[in-house]
């Protein structure tokens, strides 16, 4: 069994090349499934992720996603460099951000990106594959109907999953159901946009120019309030954001009665990543309805 140093130095070996030589290795998070290390190099620092979950493919997704947001937005995405597997690890390895202050415009800056990546469209809503969201499988099979998509795609799999490893009865789970008829006339008819598909706070970090930076993302052609929707759940966004992305792409009205049933996704994304502690938030949702 190979030590961290010769994982590593294989890593570096695999993705930079031979004459790529590793100095050390930092370690800079760690969570349940992933570990993110700073690699110093002969060519200079590179960021490695490390990841035990068991889909062997799970990182793989994330430098697609990575690749297409890269040329789909002008704001900063890292660079990546390879993926692959070794001993029980999942590996990607990608361009080093250095931290920094926030520059006077990373708002705004922030804002117009999030516009201009969502004007990218497509014929359908989902994507060319499947892939991730966190740890869980995010299914993305093509429907020419948002609501469709929505409720096939992205409730139900999660619903299902929360009811298959008991964290919901089966009468919350029906309940839960009985909303979709009532759903129709609530989503405003507009083309697929490219999400970023996981923007929370945590997924937009500061480059060493003080400039917005997206990474991890959930890609997809989703409806674009999904992503709007998603970075009002957990806050720290400034509101200058907002103005900058609808100076831009302005909200059809009604968007704040919208935001709870786009958030219904990320919560049950939460709750089977994390547990009961996010149903009050998904039946709060679901009282408007009944």
């Amino acid at each position: 069994m190979l030590d961290h140093q010769e994982i590593y130095e294989q890593i570096v070996m695999e993705t930079l090349g031979p004459l790529t030589q590793f100095k050390s290795a930092s370690l800079i998070a760690a969570g349940n499934h992933n570990q993110g290390v700073r690699l110093d190099t002969s060519k200079g620092p590179f960021f490695l992720k490390l990841n035990f979950d068991h889909e062997r493919d799970i990182l793989e997704k994330e430098a697609q996603g990575l690749k297409k947001l890269k040329k789909s937005t002008f704001l900063k995405v890292p660079e990546t460099f390879g993926f692959g597997r070794i001993e029980d690890y999942n590996y990607l390895v990608s361009e080093f951000i250095p931290g920094s202050r926030q520059h006077l415009d990373y708002w705004e800056d922030l804002g117009m990106g999030l516009a201009h990546l969502h004007l990218n469209s497509d014929s359908f809503f989902g994507l060319d594959t499947d892939n991730y969201i966190a740890s869980l499988v995010q299914k993305n099979h093509s429907f020419d109907n948002w609501l469709d998509f929505f409720i096939e795609q992205r409730l139900e799999p999660m619903l299902g999953k929360a009811y298959f490893d008991r964290l919901i009865p089966l009468d919350f789970l029906k309940k839960f159901q009985t909303i979709y008829p009532k759903l129709g006339s609530l989503f405003p008819k507009e083309k697929p946009s490219l999400l970023h598909g996981d923007l929370w706070s945590g997924n937009v970090i500061c480059d060493g120019e003080g400039k917005p930076c997206l990474i991890d993302p959930a890609i997809y052609y989703g409806h674009r309030e999904m992503d709007l929707a998603f970075s009002r759940l957990f806050g720290g966004f400034d509101s200058r954001f907002y103005e900058a992305y609808e100076s831009i792409l302005p909200l059809e009205p009604g968007f704040e009665t919208r935001m709870g049933v786009y958030n219904l996704y990320p919560l049950l994304v939460h709750l089977n990543l994390f547990g009961t502690a996010y149903l009050p938030g998904i039946e709060k949702i679901l009282k408007r309805f009944n």
